[in-house]
């Protein structure tokens, strides 16, 4: 199983970027999905969340500014990020809680991160 993020770039402050992340391989299903980040000298932090049933839970510092979605018959989750900011610089990765078979439990994988620079 793999998880491939897109989307990362430099944008000035104000602006949009779409992240994407697709899954792939061998899945029976996907449970929730999510995005999280890494700024430099920080620990990695929630960005959004989504459940199988489209629940999303934000950080408070995106709230209102970032949207989390997902295509399930795809596999793949989105970020659409608005009126980004200069602290919104970091590596975004992300997470989906897949089972590979029936029998198996779910387990979480990650995306290799995908680096997002927002200039003043």
């Amino acid at each position: 199983v793999q998880l491939q993020a897109s989307g990362g770039g430099l944008v000035q402050a104000g602006g949009s970027l779409r992240l994407s992340c697709a899954a792939s391989g061998s899945i029976y299903s996907i449970n929730d999905m999510g995005w999280y980040r890494r700024a430099p000298g920080k620990q990695r932090e929630l960005v959004a969340r989504i459940t199988t049933y489209s629940s999303t839970n934000y950080a408070d510092s995106v709230k209102g500014r970032f949207t989390i979605s997902r295509d399930s018959a795809k596999d793949t989750v989105y970020l659409q990020m608005n009126s980004l900011k200069p602290e919104d610089t970091a590596v975004y990765y992300c997470n989906a809680d897949i089972q590979i078979t029936y029998y198996s439990r779910r387990v979480p994988y990650w995306g290799q991160g995908t680096l997002v620079t927002v200039s003043s």
